[in-house]
C-alpha cells in the first residue's frame, strides 16, 4: 500500500491503493435508491443501514413513533427479496412465540417443529423494550450465531440474517432496558430524526405512506451474499488497524466512562469500516471511515458514569472526544 497527496487536511494524509470492483457498491446503490423511494433525505441512515446489512450486523433504531423505523426496515427487506417478518413485542410474548415450538403430530406420533418469526433474512422487533427480559434473550443466541436452540435441536437461521429492533426513548412505562449484553449485539444503533420541511413536503408530495408505494427487490440474497464476501477482503492498513483498536480501548480507561467497549465492539468496528469503505468504491479503509463510524457503532455499548450524566455528557459526546484525542496515523 503506497500513499498519496495530503487530503486537505493539516497534517493527515490519505491511505491509497488502486480502485475496487464495483459489486458492494453497485448492490449498495441500489438497496440505498429504493429505499430511498419511501424514506425520504435519510440518505446517511440508509447507507447505515447497507452497511449493518453487509456486514449480517443488527440495527437498534430508537426514535420517536411516526419517523420511519419500520418503513426502513420493511423496505430494506423488500429491496433484497427475502423474506421478512414482523415481531410486536409486547409483555406476555413468549420466547417460543420468537424462536418456535415443537408440536406433537398425532397421526406420526412424533414432535414436529413450527419456525417461529426469527427464521427469517430480516426480521423487525417492533419496541423491543417492551418484551420481557426471558423474550429478549431467545434472541441473544440467534444475533450472536445465526441460529437457535429449542428442545436441544440447533437450527441454522437463513442468510443474510438481520435484527432491526425498534424502540421508543420518550415513553419507558411498561418497558425493560435492554440489557448491556444485548445492546453489545447490535452493530449500529441509529436515530432517524425529524425530516426536514423540504424533504416532509416531498415525502408529502410522494404520497408515501402505508401501502403508498410497493417496493420491488432491486438484488438477490444471492448478491447479498456476494457483496458480503468482497467486503470482508477490504484491506485495513496496519497503522489504520492499530489507530481502530487505540479508539476502542480508549473507552475502557476514559474516567467518565464505567463500562466501555468489548473486543466484540472491535471486531464490529473493523467490519463496518471495510463495509463503509466498498460502498464508497475503494478496497482500503481510511482513517476518516473509522471516524465516521465510531459513534453509531461504539456509543450504545459504553455505560456513561454517573458524574458524566449529571454534566449532560452522553456516550455520543465521549466517543467523540476520544476521537479528538487519538493521535490520527499519519504517513511517512
Amino acid at each position: 500500500m503506497c500513499f498519496c497527496a495530503a487530503d486537505g487536511t493539516p497534517g493527515r494524509k490519505r491511505y491509497y491503493r488502486g480502485g475496487m470492483p464495483g459489486v458492494v457498491q453497485s448492490v449498495a446503490e441500489r438497496l440505498c435508491r429504493n429505499v430511498e423511494r419511501v424514506l425520504v433525505g435519510k440518505r446517511a441512515i440508509v447507507e447505515l443501514a447497507v452497511v449493518s446489512l453487509l456486514c449480517e450486523g443488527h440495527v437498534l433504531i430508537e426514535d420517536v413513533p411516526g419517523i420511519g423505523k419500520t418503513t426502513l426496515a420493511r423496505s430494506l427487506a423488500q429491496s433484497i427479496g427475502g423474506t421478512f417478518r414482523r415481531l410486536q413485542c409486547t409483555p406476555d410474548l413468549l420466547p417460543s412465540d420468537v424462536t418456535g415450538v415443537s408440536v406433537f403430530d398425532q397421526r406420526s406420533s412424533e414432535f414436529s417443529f413450527r419456525q417461529g418469526p426469527i427464521f427469517a433474512n430480516v426480521l423487525l422487533a417492533d419496541e423491543i423494550n417492551r418484551a420481557t427480559p426471558r423474550t429478549q434473550s431467545a434472541v441473544l443466541e440467534a444475533m450472536q450465531e445465526a441460529q437457535v436452540s429449542v428442545d436441544g435441536v440447533t437450527r441454522p437461521l437463513p442468510r443474510p440474517f438481520v435484527v432491526l429492533a425498534t424502540q421508543n426513548p420518550v415513553e419507558l412505562e411498561g418497558t425493560f432496558p435492554l440489557p448491556e449484553a444485548q445492546l453489545d449485539r447490535f452493530l449500529v444503533r441509529l436515530s432517524l430524526g425529524y425530516p426536514s420541511e423540504a424533504d416532509e413536503e416531498a415525502m408529502v408530495a410522494r404520497g408515501v405512506g402505508v401501502g403508498a408505494i410497493a417496493l420491488e427487490p432491486v438484488v438477490s440474497c444471492e448478491e447479498v451474499l456476494d457483496a458480503i464476501m468482497q467486503a470482508a477482503r477490504v484491506r485495513v492498513h496496519e497503522d489504520v488497524r492499530h489507530y481502530l483498536v487505540q479508539v476502542t480501548r480508549a473507552t475502557r480507561i476514559d474516567a467518565d466512562v464505567r463500562l466501555g467497549a468489548s473486543p466484540r465492539a472491535t471486531l464490529a468496528l473493523h467490519r463496518a469500516t471495510q463495509a463503509w469503505a466498498a460502498i464508497q468504491g475503494r478496497e482500503f479503509v481510511l482513517p476518516d471511515d473509522v471516524k465516521r463510524l465510531a459513534v453509531p457503532v461504539l456509543a450504545h455499548r459504553l455505560i456513561a458514569s454517573l458524574e458524566a450524566r449529571l454534566r449532560g455528557r452522553d456516550a455520543a459526546a465521549i466517543v467523540q472526544a476520544i476521537l479528538d484525542s487519538v493521535v490520527v496515523p499519519v504517513a511517512p
